[in-house]
């Protein structure tokens, strides 16, 4: 296999699967990318057994045929390479030459028959999605992160569901650790033909790598099949495998019910939980909020380091509450609503407390209380 590409056309997408080639597989050659010639140009096939990528990019080719080359090698000499135009050359026994007239690298590759294949996804059903909307929605849920350790489907993965309603459409995203829960709607007009699909767990590592090839303007198709979630643009395709459980009923805890309702602004709140988290540790994470008379009192005690504590004007007039919360929880929330003013929906000491945009109640994000 012999061609000539030019560098920028591929810096960039090298960059972007580093995070799944540089994910420890049972298989070393998922390391590796696997690049074939085609008509116009070259594929580039990435997979860590679980996400898998394709994409494709135009070159000049010589000669057709396929190789195997370590990711991050390759990656560093085309970042690096101080001309655009860059040959490429199979020789023998996988060995690939790299470079120009004046510069040469000689890479050992690997043999392109050991390279896992990827899932042949046929008849798919795909809807449309604007890029920047579904990257916002991503990112959003890949706040609330599992434990390294943790195993549990439902909290290491995000749980996708299309919901038809009389008056419109929703495709939905809801992501949890046990102590949190957020969840954002994408809402569509009732004619908008969506699939007919079951609630289904995406792996939040996957999805993580998957954010990255998306663009803020733009449109991507969706699709489910074979357990595999899709992402398609013009050119690059994104395969997910599904993870296999079930997903808790998360319907009464996103209800708002006799809850007070606490307009507050965004910015000044954040700051304050910040600097309240200043003294947290490991072993004190809690800091205590305190809904009194129009006031916000909010304290946290570390006897290892210190104390602390502020108040706010808040427009409350309801029974005093003392709760205990993890500011961290409400710092990640707070840094991802777009709205200069949140509502904090409280109950009283035992029920979760929810957070949304002021005027846009398509994300929220409940958190529960903690016992000190």
């Amino acid at each position: 296999m012999k061609f000539i590409i030019k560098k920028q056309d591929i810096v960039d997408i090298l960059s972007k699967v580093q995070g799944l080639t540089g994910r420890k597989s049972n298989l070393a050659i998922t390391e590796n990318i696997l690049i074939s010639s085609v008509d116009n140009g070259i594929t580039i096939i990435v997979t860590d057994l679980e996400t898998g990528f394709e994409g494709q990019y135009p070159a000049k080719v010589e000669s057709h045929g396929t190789i195997v080359i370590n990711s991050r090698k390759f990656y560093e000499i085309v970042r690096e390479f101080p001309s655009d135009e860059i040959q490429i050359n199979e020789i023998e026994n996988h060995w690939i030459k790299i470079g120009n007239k004046k510069i040469e690298y000689n890479i050992v590759g690997m043999n392109s028959e050991d390279f896992p294949e990827s899932p042949h996804i046929d008849d798919v059903d795909f809807f449309s999605i604007d890029s920047g909307v579904l990257k916002n929605m991503i990112e959003k849920m890949t706040i609330i992160t599992p434990a390294s350790d943790e195993k549990r489907a439902h909290i290491t993965g995000i749980y996708f569901e299309i919901i038809h309603n009389d008056d419109e459409n929703i495709v939905r995203m809801v992501s949890t650790d046990g102590k949190r829960l957020s969840k954002i709607d994408s809402v569509y007009e009732k004619d908008v033909n969506l699939p007919q699909e079951q609630g289904i767990i995406i792996p939040k590592k996957g999805i993580n790598e998957a954010v990255k090839f998306l663009e803020p303007v733009g449109m991507v198709q969706l699709g489910i099949k074979n357990n595999n979630f899709i992402i398609k643009k013009d050119t690059e395709t994104i395969i997910i495998r599904l993870l296999e459980g079930d997903f808790p009923e998360y319907s009464d805890i996103i209800k708002k019910g006799e809850s007070y309702a606490i307009h507050i602004d965004r910015n000044m709140f954040l700051m304050m939980l910040k600097r309240m988290s200043i003294l947290s540790s490991d072993n004190y994470k809690g800091v205590i909020f305190n809904f009194n008379d129009d006031k916000l009192f909010i304290t946290t005690t570390n006897p290892d380091i210190g104390e602390s504590k502020e108040d706010m004007d808040i427009d409350y007039k309801g029974d005093p509450i003392e709760v205990a919360f993890n500011p961290r929880y409400f710092i990640d929330t707070l840094s991802v609503i777009d709205t200069e003013k949140v509502i904090i929906h409280i109950i009283d000491e035992e029920k979760p407390c929810i957070i949304e945009g002021e005027n846009d109640d398509t994300y929220i994000s409940v958190n529960m209380p903690m016992r000190i």
